[in-house]
Parts: structure tokens; C-alpha cells; sequence
């Protein structure tokens, strides 16, 4: 089963999907480039989750595939996953056909999203499906890609259907939170690829050069080399995860895009930040990672507490989330560089989750702002007693993001706060801190948008509960955060091999327990012994 090019193909069918819906001819039916892309992406899924029951545990890389590509730079079309990259392209995988059955009238011509005072845009629809499948296959690229030339070639190319999905596709200023998108994520790539080149050098000074992960992992590289190489990938990392101060492109693209554009982009194409901070600055910068380990912390507390403040003060319900996102990323951050297995694992449960719950809220919140024409939180009030469904979901999304236990974002917070408080106690009474204040304005703004007067007249008539396409769309996840809640093994057990060889690599080990020892009593030995 691994000699088969699963991962190949899990990039072409989507890939040829995106072509086929973008060639459909003139005067075709509406609804059919939204069914070629919904088949594709079913199909996509179905195929990844046939490959990951022949996954192995403690196997590392695995479904690997090695092919020369430019020998002249010792680059090579390589692919595979290991725990990480596996559960990550299960996340793509799961999350594109979502989307696309929830966005499948935002792309009609003459649909409207957000409306505002300005007037409406109209969408093509074929392009926003083709779009989409087309980031669907780049970041299954991306996420299973073991040379890092290649891993670089994806990375930049999945700015391509993110620009045009954002600025073709929302608000009325979704142009210029498309270009702002664009700019900070080409000046990212560019400093990468410093490090990209440095790469090759270092290398190339060894005898062959190679771009191949395994390679370069058993090349020693000096520390002071690293630290360069280090900031060159962390950088272009952290402005896609986004932490701060590099992050301020995420609100403005939230606000502006389709909720749909919003989910590719917060719990998609946004986990390749986090992802590369694991794969490449741990994986091979391991003296670099914990050079920088103090600044990097500092960082990730500072984005927790700035995001989940400035929430607080939003009255547009996708900014809010995109704010939030912020702070969630920072606790990604965080439970990474702290560099123990609690952490690692904590982090790494914590992209699967946030994926699904930030997706679910995103979902619903757009569900809600389509029936009342706005997004603005004060405008709003009484929903739930016109559409309780709504309103039940809405609820059960919003307690997932804050991390009631039972649901399964909890699991991975609580990981990542017993590893907080083993690195030092103050930076775990933050991060506990800022969990009071994200249930703070989510359920502020559960109250100001679901509860009050009951409507009443054309304002109820329009607030119509969610259909069985919107329910349908959201169940899926809605049993993944009850279930990964309730029983988080299966993804806990891929998780920790992969988050124990990082660590092994790093050199780096988990801080033994502190017991204190009572003193000794005369007449009996340390053992308690007579």
C-alpha cells in the first residue's frame, strides 16, 4: 500500500477538478461547476481517508515517493507524511467539501454577502469553486512535500487561488484586504527563500547538495549559521500563522472575504505556519529553535493576550474571529516552542481543533449574517427564538472556541497550559487569564446577536432557520468536536511519535516532576523504614 502514489494523486484530482470546472462551456447549467467540484472534493476525501488506515504508527515518513527534479540543485519531487503531515492533509481534505456545500449559492451571480450600505458585487461561479480546489491540491502539497524546494515551489503558490478567492470574492473593500494579503505574504516568502538558498550552500559545502528533509537532517550545521536560517523560515512562518506584530493582514481579510474563503484560509492555508515551524525550524534548525526558543515565547504570549483584548472591542462578528484566530495561533505558538511533549502534542491537537471549531463558527456566522444582512454584532438580537437550530449550533461552536471540557479544543488547551506552567508559572496564569476573557466576548457576543426581544413582523420572516444543506454541512464537524471531545486517542496517537522524534532531534527532554522530600526522623532511614 505505501509503494502506491497516494499523495500524487491526492494533488492531481483536485487539481484536474479545478481545471474541469474553470473549462465548463458557456451556458451550462448553475449548478453544475459547483457538482464537479463537490464530486472532486468527496472524492479527494474519500481516497485520503482510504490511505490513512494503511498508515502505521511510529512508522515516520510513509507513502513516500522520491523523484530527481533538478538535479542542479539537488532538488527532488519528494513526498510523504508522518503524523503531522498526515492528520493536516486529513484537515484539508475534510474541510474543502464543507466549504463548498456551504458556499453554494455565495458564488451565484447577483448573491450577495455582508451587505452594507455599498452597493452588492456579483460573483463568477466557476471561478470560486475552481479556486478552491486548486488550494485544496497546493496545500496537500505543501503538507506532505519532503524536499524543501518544493515545499517552498507550493508554499508560494498557494497565494495564487487565496488572492483571487479573496479579492474576487466578499466585501466592498476586498481588493485592498486582497493586495495587503499578498504583500505581506510575497515579503514573507522572500526572506524564506534567503534561507532556502542558504540551505543549499550549507549543503553543497558537504559534497551533494540536496534539498531532501532526510538529507539535510543529517547534515551538521554550526549554530551561528543556524540562527541565520532560522529567522529567514521563522519569519515567513509566523506572518502566515500570523503571530504578532505580523498579523494585522488576517483581520482585514476575514472581514472582506466569504466566510467560505475565510475557513480555507484561518484553518487551512494558515496551519502551513505552524506546520513549518515543527518541520523546518525544529526539524532541522534545532540549535537555531532554541537560540531563539525566549524571544519566540514572548511573542506567543504577547499575540494571546493582544488578540483576545482587541476582540473584545469588535462589533463585526468576522473580525472578531479573525482577532481571536490571533490569539489561538498564539497558543499554537506557545505550546510549540515550549519544547516539551505536552506542549508539542498540545500544539499539534490544537491545529486539528481549531480547524474544525474556528470552520464551525465561521460557517454559522455566515449562515446568520446572510439572513440579516449585516454583520455588525449591535445590529442584531432575538435570533434564537426564530431559528433555535441556529442559535443551538451558534451556542455549541462559540463554548468549542472557548474550551468548555467536552468539547475537544479543550483537550489540546489544557496541554498546552500544564506545559505553560512547567516552563514558568507566570506564563500559565496568562494563558488561563485570557481563557476568561475569550469566554468573555464570545458569550458577549452570543448574548448581543442570539438573545432579546423576540422578532417580530418581515425582520422574522427573513431570519428563517437553517436548512437541511446548512445543517448537513455543519454536522460533520459538530461530531468531530463531541467526539475528539470525548475520546482525542486516535489523534493523540498519531500525534506523539512524530511530537517524540522532533523533540529527540531538538535534544531537549521534559522537565522531571519536583517532589519534595519530607526530612528524615531519628531512629528511621529515608525509606521510612525501622
Amino acid at each position: 500500500m505505501n509503494d502506491f502514489p497516494w499523495l500524487t494523486i491526492l494533488i492531481v484530482i483536485p487539481l484536474l477538478g479545478a481545471v474541469a470546472t474553470a473549462a465548463l462551456p458557456a451556458g451550462h447549467r448553475l449548478e453544475l461547476p459547483k457538482q464537479v467540484a463537490l464530486g472532486t472534493s468527496v472524492l479527494t476525501l474519500a481516497l485520503s481517508v482510504v490511505m490513512s488506515f494503511g498508515y502505521e504508527l511510529d512508522g515516520g515518513f510513509q507513502f513516500t515517493e522520491d523523484h530527481t527534479w533538478i538535479k542542479a540543485f539537488g532538488a527532488h519531487y519528494a513526498l510523504g507524511v508522518d503524523g503531522l503531515g498526515l492528520l493536516m492533509v486529513l484537515l484539508t481534505t475534510v474541510l474543502v467539501p464543507i466549504v463548498i456545500g456551504a458556499s453554494w449559492y455565495d458564488a451565484d451571480p447577483g448573491a450577495t454577502l455582508k451587505l452594507d450600505d455599498e452597493a452588492s458585487t456579483t460573483r463568477h461561479t466557476k471561478a470560486f469553486f475552481a479556486w478552491a480546489l486548486a488550494l485544496e491540491a497546493l496545500s496537500i502539497a505543501v503538507f506532505s512535500a519532503t524536499d524543501v524546494f518544493l515545499f517552498y515551489v507550493a508554499f508560494e503558490a498557494t497565494l495564487i487561488p487565496a488572492y483571487f478567492l479573496v479579492g474576487g470574492f466578499g466585501g466592498n473593500l476586498r481588493r485592498k484586504a486582497a493586495v495587503k494579503f499578498l504583500i505581506y505574504q510575497l515579503a514573507g516568502g522572500l526572506v524564506m527563500l534567503a534561507s532556502v538558498i542558504g540551505l543549499y550552500v550549507v549543503s553543497a559545502g558537504r559534497g551533494t547538495p540536496s534539498y531532501l528533509f532526510t538529507d539535510l537532517q543529517g547534515i551538521t550545521i554550526d549554530p551561528g549559521t543556524q540562527k541565520w536560517l532560522f529567522i529567514g523560515f521563522f519569519v515567513a512562518f509566523a506572518i502566515k500563522a500570523p503571530l504578532f506584530p505580523v498579523h494585522t493582514w488576517l483581520p482585514d481579510t476575514t472581514e472582506q472575504a466569504t466566510t467560505g474563503t475565510s475557513v480555507l484560509l484561518v484553518c487551512i492555508l494558515d496551519k502551513i505556519g505552524a506546520y513549518g515551524m515543527l518541520r523546518f525550524c525544529l526539524g532541522l534548525l534545532p540549535d537555531g529553535s532554541q537560540w531563539a526558543t525566549p524571544v519566540v515565547i514572548t511573542l506567543a504570549v504577547i499575540s494571546i493576550v493582544y488578540g483576545s483584548l482587541v476582540a473584545l472591542g469588535q462589533d463585526d462578528i468576522l473580525r472578531l474571529f479573525g482577532f481571536m484566530s490571533v490569539s489561538h495561533f498564539g497558543l499554537i505558538v506557545l505550546g510549540i516552542f515550549l519544547l516539551t511533549s505536552q506542549g508539542g502534542s498540545g500544539a499539534v491537537l490544537y491545529m486539528v481543533n481549531h480547524g474544525l471549531s474556528t470552520a464551525a463558527l465561521f460557517l454559522v456566522a455566515g449562515f446568520l449574517i446572510k439572513r440579516r444582512g449585516t454583520a455588525s454584532i449591535r445590529a442584531m438580537g432575538g435570533v434564537e427564538k426564530v431559528a433555535p437550530v441556529l442559535g443551538g449550533l451558534f451556542l455549541v461552536f462559540c463554548l468549542a472556541a472557548l474550551s468548555l471540557p467536552g468539547l475537544s479544543p479543550f483537550v489540546s488547551e489544557i496541554l498546552v497550559i500544564i506545559a505553560a506552567f512547567q516552563h514558568q508559572w507566570w506564563v500559565g496564569a496568562i494563558v488561563v487569564t485570557v481563557i476568561v476573557t475569550t469566554a468573555w466576548y464570545l458569550l458577549w457576543m452570543y448574548q448581543r446577536t442570539m438573545t432579546g426581544p423576540e422578532l417580530i413582523g418581515g425582520r422574522a420572516a427573513e431570519t428563517r432557520d437553517l436548512d437541511r444543506r446548512e445543517v448537513g454541512t455543519l454536522a460533520p464537524l459538530f461530531v468531530g468536536l463531541i467526539v475528539f471531545g470525548f475520546f482525542p486517542m486516535p489523534l493523540l496517537k498519531v500525534i506523539n511519535p512524530f511530537v517524540d522524534d522532533t523533540l529527540q532531534h531538538v535534544g531537549v527532554h521534559d522537565p522531571a516532576p519536583t517532589v519534595a522530600i519530607a526530612p528524615a526522623q531519628p531512629g528511621s532511614t529515608q525509606g521510612g523504614q525501622q
